[in-house]
């Protein structure tokens, strides 16, 4: 079964009108745990300071902001312009589910993409194709799967089969893009049934399930990650497995593993691409969804306050349509000046050291709100630290902007190549932080490629450009665009060096 393009596209439309008004689980939701970017001394008291403050507490309480206030345009400018930055990522969020939820089964949209209805997961059987462009730093190390969740309403099962010694991990993601959850290789998950529950779900665990894992927010969506090598013999063994990754309502569970094929699963026409990202953030209806995201999403410690502020903006600004064309204003001007710098790698993460930068706090961003909108601009999805550091750049060595026109040399010395229990791997991305078509169908070389050429002291040099290097080295070459790119690492399930930082990426030395 497939739906046309304009009903897909409509449907869409619609989705992404979505008002304010949602009914508020605030109240209700579990507070989450203070993240681990939270350092102790910032949440650290003496005893007696804290027995001040539970006394303090008992006698007297905080005075809310008050409703019913005419506010000046310019107090709303300046709550607006941090809503727009803190509630980005959510946003994004929520019209992603939105969009992909709409798929009548589980299959692929448009033939590249993984999508299913809610509560369920679509999985690719190989690589995701270059022309993908629902999200950007895509990767062609791992078979990827997609699935979007409301937990309270109906809790999901999730499927582990039995992966063996292939590396392989389940990204579970709450609203905030925060992993939730502990599932993959690196945790000696157990193959069986997993149970995904909202933080309002009240039921006990089912006969059959292996653990119960919990969400801090009714909204999540999982993103499952299985290794492969670039080769035939790898592409074919995956199948098995990956034919058992699939998930579905608690009230469909019987015990028993279910099976989709899935290099057979439907193609689902959707809206047709313009070669960029999917663009989930509209900054004209941003005010229109982000009393949803208040709604939804519980404030950590700390944020009640900037949740009063931002309540009494949207309060202020439902009875007073001027005050509401602020707002509209107040958000496209900071897309352009605030969240369109996030794609420049500069602004991303901390220094790394030989010019690139590395990602931080990711998927565990807590109260980082500069990471955790950077992430969700440049390269949303990210797996948590523990499970993959990225590094990347705009740049060469001496700092001059990455351009196809050139030829590029990346040398690792001997026993420099990133430290990993997983794997590693160099991708190229163009201008949009997406794939460069090119007729080798060669978009990242690492731990997946067998037929990489050492150099005789035993290090490795990959090579980027719009021309090839020639010879062997075609092999170790990166396909570049005729203009700006920039150049990716992942390290899988890192060891000491990657986690401490105590490894340095490359120089990348223009030839």
């Amino acid at each position: 079964m497939t739906t046309s393009t304009n009903d897909f596209s409509a449907t869409r439309r619609d989705a992404l009108k979505t008002g304010i008004g949602a009914a508020s689980l605030a109240a209700g939701l579990t507070r989450a745990a203070v993240p681990v970017a939270v350092s102790a001394a910032a949440v650290a008291v003496t005893a007696d300071s804290a027995k001040a403050q539970q006394a303090c507490a008992a006698t007297s309480s905080v005075t809310e902001p008050a409703t019913g206030i005419v506010m000046q345009p310019d107090y709303a400018r300046t709550i607006a312009q941090m809503a727009y930055v803190w509630g980005w990522p959510m946003v994004n969020m929520i019209n992603r589910r939105a969009a992909i939820t709409q798929a009548p089964q589980p299959g692929h949209l448009n033939g590249v993409l993984p999508a299913a209805p809610r509560g369920q997961i679509g999985m690719l059987a190989d690589y995701i194709e270059p022309s993908e462009t629902f999200v950007t730093c895509p990767n062609q190390d791992v078979v990827y799967g997609l699935g979007f969740f409301s937990l309270d309403e109906e809790p999901v099962v999730i499927q582990v089969p039995d992966f063996g010694d292939r590396f392989w991990v389940y990204a579970l993601y709450d609203a905030r893009t925060d992993q939730f959850g502990e599932l993959g290789k690196p945790y000696k998950s157990k193959p069986g049934f997993y149970l995904l529950a909202g933080p309002n779900w009240k039921g006990l665990k089912p006969s059959g399930i292996t653990e119960v894992v919990r969400c801090s927010t009714s909204l999540a969506n999982a993103i499952p990650r299985i290794f492969q090598d670039d080769t035939p013999e790898d592409k074919k063994a995956i199948q098995s497995v990956i034919n058992q990754v699939v998930a579905y309502p608690l009230k469909d569970f019987t015990g028993k593993m279910k099976t989709i094929e899935w290099s057979k699963a439907p193609d689902i026409k959707g809206p047709a691409s313009n070669g960029e990202e999917t663009k989930w953030v509209i900054p004209e209806k941003f005010f229109d969804q982000f009393g949803e995201v208040l709604d939804i999403v519980d404030p950590l410690p700390g944020e009640e306050a900037m949740y009063g502020q931002f309540r009494l903006l949207m309060d202020a600004a439902a009875s007073d349509p001027e005050l509401k064309k602020v707002l509209v204003a107040t958000a496209i001007d900071t897309e352009d000046k605030v969240i369109k710098a996030f794609f420049q790698w500069k602004h991303n993460g901390r220094p790394a050291g030989n010019g690139w930068n590395r990602s931080t706090n990711n998927a565990q961003f807590g109260l980082d709100y500069f990471n955790r909108s950077g992430t969700a601009k440049s390269n949303m999805f990210d797996n948590r630290p523990t499970e993959t550091q990225y590094f990347y750049t705009d740049n060469d060595g001496a700092g001059a902007e990455l351009n196809g026109r050139n030829g590029y040399e990346i040398t690792f010395a001997a026993g420099q190549e990133p430290p990993v229990n997983g794997f590693w791997s160099l991708t190229l991305y163009n201008d949009k932080h997406l794939f460069n078509p090119n007729d080798l169908k060669r978009y990242s070389l690492g731990t997946k490629n067998k037929n990489l050429k050492r150099n005789a002291d035993g290090s490795l040099t990959l090579h980027a450009g719009a021309k090839s290097p020639g010879g062997d080295k075609e092999a170790n070459w990166l396909p570049a665009p005729d203009g700006h790119f920039s150049l990716y690492i992942r390290a899988y399930w890192g060891k000491e060096g990657i986690i401490d930082g105590s490894w340095k990426p490359p120089v990348i030395k223009k030839v």
